[in-house]
């Protein structure tokens, strides 16, 4: 729980900063799957954002899956901003605009995080029905502008949101209209992560095209197939972004430290109260030199707060976060997870990924970054298309799901969840693209509709 008095040892050294990050080593036979995926909230009658407060809002719907799941609360200040399932490592917390993600707790196959997700989702309609909350799986909500949106009461937030206006463009635009689908992935040592990293780096745009799933933005189309991925290119350049020093020879923890103490912090949380340092330098921390604590020295605690504060799209914490994915359906979460395990929980499927990536250079994956906001698996690359790359991903990551050979009740592997991509490669056609179709033919230019054909 962010604030909570528990005592954190000071960082006594650089080396102390590298061993947060070693300490997520683990054996592969310990390697768990973590899914977080975060939702829209809104009212049909009539369509209209959430806000926070009152007897249909969002601390309502908190308050409901709380009885249903007798899940504990935790707070900022007097308000309740997510739940936290402390016997499986999970929870649910609030995004700035009310986006209501699901941390699941770490799964051993696809299969259970699959069945973790169904379950989240019954607990969801049965609390939000009554209260005329629903679900929209976008990467962005297409109709309201950021001053449209409640903000959720997260103190947090109203650090960040002046911050990221003065550092680019379409900061807020990140934390009140946009959601992701993200899969946490386990290493086995320094050597298993820069490998894991600088794969799932390359082909991280390869993912961001597969799922592009938000085409419109206010109320019409946006000119993008992934808007939410044009959004990370325009927030805060000095924490987001392909990380090419992940590729230099010799690159390892110390490396990432560097860059983490590089880039500026947000806040320091004393007494559970947050203290606004945006733009402050981690460095000075160290040295006691920190303007608003002056003396004081960081905490361990704060340092994981801190690379807490990154946004590459892949981060490094004690596990590896694929950032790239736009939010989509209840299929296209279960898909995305499943390319990530394929890829890289498998030695041969990480090897032949490894294989497909490891020549394009720094300009190569910039560029394929840059591009698939607009044009997603038809972006150029080299002789061919994206797609021809995610054609050959995914391909991979089946034979990856297949190695592990986890099986369902049914007999089923893994790879059945692959499905929505297969299609996609197949078809040539996204998801944003079907839903572009939808608004140029039968909706008839009436965005309202992606209400009903979207929710979750």
């Amino acid at each position: 729980m962010p604030g909570a008095n528990d005592p954190s040892p000071l960082v006594g050294s650089f080396a102390d900063l590298v061993a947060v990050l070693a300490k997520g080593e683990k054996p592969r036979e310990d390697w768990r799957i973590g899914t977080e995926h975060e939702k829209h909230v809104f009212h049909k009658n009539p369509v209209r954002p959430v806000t926070y407060e009152g007897p249909n809002g969002v601390r309502a719907l908190l308050d409901g899956i709380e009885r249903r799941t007798g899940w504990a609360p935790f707070y900022d200040g007097p308000n309740p901003i997510g739940l936290r399932n402390d016997a499986a490592a999970g929870g649910i917390s609030l995004e700035p605009g009310g986006q209501f993600e699901l941390s699941g707790a770490p799964q051993p196959d696809v299969h259970a995080s699959a069945a973790e997700l169904a379950a989240h989702l019954a607990d969801c309609h049965a609390v939000a029905g009554p209260l005329d909350i629903h679900f929209l799986g976008l990467g962005t909500t297409p109709l309201w502008s950021v001053s449209e949106i409640p903000a959720m009461p997260k103190s947090r937030y109203g650090i960040m949101a002046p911050y990221m206006e003065r550092v680019g463009t379409l900061g807020t635009s990140m934390m009140f209209r946009s959601a992701t689908v993200q899969a946490n992935l386990d290493f086995s040592d320094e050597a298993d992560m820069v490998k894991k990293l600088r794969v799932s780096l390359a082909l991280q745009p390869v993912a961001t095209a597969l799922f592009a799933n938000s085409p419109f933005v206010d109320g019409r189309p946006s000119g993008f197939l992934s808007f939410r991925s044009h959004i990370w290119l325009n927030t805060d350049k000095a924490r987001t972004g392909m990380l090419p020093f992940v590729f230099k020879d010799g690159f390892g923890y110390a490396d990432y430290v560097e860059h983490a103490l590089d880039v500026p912090m947000y806040f320091v949380i004393r007494d559970k109260r947050y203290i606004n340092v945006a733009g402050e330098s981690f460095r000075a921390f160290l040295k006691g030199e920190l303007p608003q604590l002056p003396g004081e020295r960081p905490t361990l605690k704060d340092w994981e707060d801190h690379l807490s504060t990154l946004f590459p799209e892949v981060r490094l914490k004690q596990f590896l976060e694929m950032r790239g994915a736009d939010m989509g359906s209840e299929a296209a979460v279960n898909a995305l997870t499943a390319f990530w395990t394929g890829l890289l929980y498998d030695a041969d499927a990480l090897d032949a990924a490894w294989q497909l990536v490891k020549d394009w250079t720094d300009e190569e994956r910039q560029a394929l970054r840059d591009d698939v906001p607009a044009r997603a698996i038809h972006a150029p690359f080299r002789s061919g298309t994206v797609r021809d790359i995610a054609r050959e991903a995914v391909a991979i990551a089946h034979s990856g799901l297949s190695a592990r050979n986890q099986r369902n009740g049914a007999g089923e592997s893994e790879a059945i969840f692959l499905q929505p991509l297969d299609q996609i490669v197949e078809t040539g056609r996204t998801e944003a693209e079907r839903w572009l179709d939808r608004y140029n033919g039968p909706w008839a230019g009436d965005l309202s509709r992606i209400f009903d054909e979207a929710e979750m």
